[in-house]
């Protein structure tokens, strides 16, 4: 059995910087047993490549617009929109004019151990993509390089 969690602004863990995002692990999978909680906040222009992973990924924009991408399809998330994106989804998000934040939820463990890897190896400022996809690949992180 695990143990209630409350997260609360002053009991926060530090956020994560993840190629120029703060992302915070609200929940982690080994809290809870199976799923995960972020609070993602960014920059203008900030947000991953195209991407996908073998979780389920659900992400509620709490304020900005930001942009995400699924597939051939693009769209503005403005407040209050949940964007669901089943595992094995090739996804990405901007975020828009003045920076935004969400609230993120995978359906398994994994991310959070991934993002803390990414934190701790991978320049926030000028990230070296190799090695963000090499460090990656064990949590099933595909990121589809273009054709050259």
């Amino acid at each position: 059995m695990h143990e209630p969690i409350i997260v609360t602004p002053a009991s926060a863990p530090r956020p994560l910087n993840i190629v120029g995002e703060q992302l915070t692990i609200l929940a982690s999978g080994a809290q809870t047993g199976s799923y995960e909680i972020f609070h993602q906040a960014g920059p203008e222009g900030s947000g991953p490549p195209p991407h996908n992973h073998p979780w389920d990924e659900a992400f509620y924009v709490i304020s900005g617009e930001i942009a995400f991408g699924v597939g051939d399809e693009e769209m503005i998330a403005q407040p209050g929109t949940l964007v669901h994106l089943p595992a094995g989804t090739t996804h990405w998000f901007r975020f828009g004019a003045g920076g935004g934040e969400m609230v993120s939820m995978t359906s398994r463990e994994g991310a959070s151990h991934m993002f803390t890897d990414f934190d701790r190896e991978v320049s926030p400022v000028n990230p070296d993509i190799e090695k963000l996809i090499a460090l990656g690949r064990p949590y099933g992180l595909e990121i589809p390089l273009p054709a050259a």
